[in-house]
């Protein structure tokens, strides 16, 4: 039996396809973003929210247009002519028929009412409150992203570091083992440093397994397929960046956060929900007709119509009126207070955001001080074991204040580019920071 050469070719490209799809997602910050926007499944809700506001709105605007339909129809007839005058008549057959009966027309309606014109208007509004919401989702979302990334850097840096003082460890156990084979160094000092060496393997094993969790806490956000790894491919870095201005930025806040966009719209809304329920006292006027063929056979066929106008005048409704109204009113007062504390929480984010940022920019710059000098401490105590002139209690003390040193400085930028983001956040600029 042969085999077909598109069957070869599908054979022969299958394994290169799944060591393409299970090679390792190697992902930058914005590639990140860029993939939660695009997958997360938050953002995608939202944007279903928008395309079923938009036809939420198409479905209202179809009320305020005239109503056209077409229909043919054929039927038999028999009527009792007793039933329907209430008595017989003489000389006059008790029924008439059955007869065939066949028409076929058109039929319209056309309400002139303007509370629809409010609910249309109210629709549309909807379509800007669910833009606005899926802005929010974005905008949460890439915080998370960015926050996870972050996250992840700080525990890649954290493993770097730690190999770094797992390397250095060896090599003063290694300086240690050799003086006590020389006859110049001690037993103890041997084994203080195969300790030292000890611990910082573990170190090694810890931060690994801190960086391998969050590497999977990111895939998740970023729902990508759980058999497949991923892996960072930005470093650790400091983003200089300009003095901002509280007032400044809490203006812009103001006007660019999306949750502000979102209930101003939903605040149009109720304000159009509320003319609509005053509206709804009005006298309603409404116009409908037909027109169409019929006869007992569709040759003698001739056209028939009707048309009709009528005015609805609510009298009583029970109350409902009163009772829309008044909930329209409070959903405002609802909204006013959601608005005012929004308002609130922003100020709050904005200015918190700011003075973090500042205080972990003055953070980094004594961190990384604080490096350079503990690695000068661990140069002179090495120098000064080697030379005999102190045991290596002090170059033991040197590797934990470089431990120390490399920790607050990995803490500092980790600090100071999350405060970045926060910034971002609170200034409503996430996804035009990270995403674009």
């Amino acid at each position: 039996m042969t085999m077909k050469p598109r069957v070869f070719v599908w054979l022969a490209l299958a394994p290169l396809a799944l060591a393409q799809d299970s090679a390792p997602l190697k992902l930058t910050l914005h590639d990140a973003v860029v993939l939660a926007l695009r997958q997360n499944p938050q953002v995608i809700l939202a944007n279903l929210n928008v395309a079923q506001s938009t036809q939420d709105s198409r479905v209202a605007r179809s009320g305020l247009l005239p109503q056209v339909g077409a229909g043919i129809g054929e039927s038999v007839e028999r009527l009792n002519v007793e039933a329907l005058f209430g008595e017989p008549f003489p000389g006059i057959p008790q029924h008439i028929g059955p007869f065939w009966v066949s028409q076929g027309g058109i039929r319209f309606s056309a309400p002139l009412d303007l509370t629809l014109w409010r609910r249309y208007r109210a629709a549309q509004t909807g379509i800007t409150a669910a833009h606005a919401q899926e802005m929010t989702a974005r905008e949460e979302s890439v915080l998370l992203v960015v926050s996870q990334y972050l996250g992840c850097q700080r525990s890649a840096a954290d493993v770097e570091a730690a190999q770094a003082l797992e390397t250095l460890a060896q090599a003063l156990y290694d300086q240690a083992a050799d003086l006590q084979k020389n006859g110049v160094g001690t037993g103890i000092d041997t084994l203080r440093a195969n300790v030292q060496l000890q611990n910082e393997k573990q170190r090694v094993i810890v931060t690994r397994t801190q960086l391998e969790t969050g590497l999977f806490a990111l895939g998740r956000l970023l729902s990508v397929d759980p058999q497949r790894k991923v892996e960072l491919a930005d470093q650790v870095q400091f983003f200089q960046t300009p003095d901002v201005s509280a007032d400044q930025t809490l203006e812009h806040a103001y006007a660019t956060r999306s949750e502000l966009r979102q209930i101003a719209a939903q605040m149009a809304q109720a304000q159009l929900g509320l003319k609509a329920a005053e509206e709804e006292r009005l006298p309603k006027l409404t116009l409908s007709g037909n027109w169409s063929e019929q006869g007992l056979t569709p040759a003698s066929a001739i056209p028939v119509y009707q048309y009709q106008a009528s005015l609805d005048v609510p009298i009583f409704t029970g109350g409902r009126i009163e009772a829309e109204r008044a909930k329209a009113e409070i959903t405002l007062r609802q909204l006013k207070q959601q608005e005012q504390a929004a308002r609130d929480s922003i100020a709050l984010e904005v200015k918190t955001s700011i003075a973090q940022l500042v205080a972990a920019r003055n953070e980094v710059n004594v961190a990384n001080l604080g490096v350079d000098l503990a690695r000068q401490e661990v140069d002179q105590a090495r120098d000064r074991f080697q030379a005999g002139v102190a045991n290596n209690i002090e170059v033991v003390t040197a590797q934990n204040e470089l431990a120390r040193a490399n920790d607050n400085q990995i803490a500092a930028l980790y600090r100071y580019n999350q405060s970045r983001a926060d910034l971002a956040h609170a200034a409503g600029q996430m996804e035009t920071l990270y995403g674009k």
